[in-house]
């Protein structure tokens, strides 16, 4: 059953501290998961939080600080001093120790890693800062269990039983030469199934999906979901086993990756959350909404061009608003379906062929949208039957050139290394509203003259 914080527990909990209850408190805690107890630290005043992290042992708070909000973590680490630090990272993987100190200030970076009780631990750690980030060096882990080929079935299992008491979880067994080079992997079931005299060379299967450190980590989740990977191996230049990607920090990048997309869609530039301070949400809102501002400023140019049409075709402007929607939520459904499919690497053919297929769907669409708003603005709305047809024709015309834009951008974008995500939010709306309020009363001179 899911945990689930409740006010009366944060209350009770807030009275134990109060009154220093520290064994109740324990006790109390005792059998909540780590990442149950980071939730209610992160509900709790900065103080309190401190508190609870103080009085648990470091095998459970080191997973703790892994689950806390950044800022919680923050403010708990800076009152640790290095080498309580240094005791919490060694309970800790490689890849999560390395994420915690990146976090750490520059001038505690070194201290910290020099208060490491193991020094392969340490040397690991250091080896994973060295790496971008974003990439599969950045977020893979060195603890993994691998064999050389040259040794037989009775030496694997031996080595293998000292080497798993250091990984927390054994995915794969992986297969190295004398280098240290990838050579493939061992399955459990053949390595129990095969005599112990058995070489490891006639035993282990040399086909291995793998990525090397530099690989971008949304191609590292690509690959591991199109094949159902729980854990991959990561290579270095020379083609050398240096560590392993697993699942969890897979689901990690996905959703910071599908964050990242949602806001950029709905025209935030840069990563925040709703906690955030109000100069941080203003430094990531006010750009897009400068951007749209400035497109507002157009489309009153624009139409500023079409002011002889007020005089004999007042009934035009009705329409305006209907014409810049329909331009802007087209535009937002092509790119979103383009978007989603160069996401998941699911989108094929050439270009050409997008845009063909884009422009058959937006022409059928179009044009029982069209039948529509002649019926309703004439039946309905009693408008000029004149008036209509015009705004039909207009309203088909910029269905077609808003869902081929829609389809365009996104896909130049991603040609040239730029998000396409930023393709659905407001630069396309605003792009479109502009180009079928033009498109529009376009056609309207052009059939009515004026």
């Amino acid at each position: 059953m899911e945990f689930k914080i409740s006010k009366e527990l944060i209350e009770q909990i807030e009275n134990l501290i109060h009154e220093n209850q520290s064994h109740e408190l324990e006790q109390l805690l005792h059998d909540v998961h780590f990442a149950d107890i980071a939730e209610i630290m992160n509900e709790l005043e900065e103080d309190n939080a401190i508190y609870i992290f103080n009085l648990l042992d470091s095998e459970k708070t080191a997973e703790i600080l892994l689950e806390l909000d950044e800022e919680v973590r923050e403010k708990i680490l800076r009152n640790l001093s290095a080498k309580e630090i240094a005791e919490e990272l060694d309970e800790l993987d490689t890849d999560d120790a390395a994420d915690i100190i990146a976090e750490l200030p520059q001038s505690k970076k070194a201290e910290v890693i020099s208060e490491l009780e193991d020094v392969e631990h340490a040397k690991d750690i250091v080896d994973l800062l060295r790496y971008d980030e974003n990439t599969a060096g950045g977020i893979m882990a060195k603890e993994l269990v691998k064999v050389n080929e040259n040794w037989n079935v009775l030496t694997c299992v031996k080595e293998m039983r000292q080497q798993a008491e250091n990984v927390t979880r054994v995915h794969s067994i992986y297969v190295v030469d004398d280098e240290d080079r990838l050579k493939g992997r061992l399955s459990l079931k053949d390595l129990l199934t095969t005599s112990t005299k058995t070489p490891i060379s006639q035993v282990y299967i040399k086909k291995v999906d793998y990525v090397k450190v530099d690989t971008k980590d949304v191609e590292v989740a690509r690959i591991m979901q199109k094949y159902d990977l729980e854990a991959i191996p990561v290579v270095d230049e020379l083609g050398r086993l240096v560590g392993r990607v697993t699942i969890d920090d897979i689901i990690d990048v996905i959703k910071d990756e599908a964050d990242k997309d949602y806001q950029l869609a709905a025209g935030i530039s840069q990563d925040v959350e709703a906690d955030d301070s109000v100069l941080e949400l203003t430094k990531a809102r006010l750009p897009w909404l400068v951007l749209a501002l400035l497109g507002g400023f157009v489309s009153v140019h624009v139409l500023g061009l079409f002011e002889p049409a007020m005089e004999g075709h007042r009934n035009l402007f009705f329409f305006t608003p209907l014409i810049a929607a329909m331009a802007g939520n087209v535009g937002v459904q092509s790119s979103a379906i383009v978007v989603q499919g160069l996401a998941n690497n699911s989108l094929t053919g050439s270009l050409w062929n997008r845009l063909l297929k884009e422009f058959s769907l937006s022409l059928l669409n179009g044009s029982l949208l069209s039948l529509i708003l002649i019926l309703g603005s004439h039946f309905l709305l009693g408008f000029e039957l004149m008036i209509g047809i015009t705004v039909s024709i207009a309203l088909l015309t910029v269905i077609i050139f808003a869902s081929l834009i829609g389809t365009f951008i996104p896909i130049i974008l991603d040609k040239y290394g730029v998000d396409p995500a930023l393709a659905t939010g407001p630069f396309i709306t605003t792009s479109n509203d502009i180009l079928g309020i033009l498109i529009y009363f376009t056609i309207a001179k052009a059939i009515l003259g004026f």
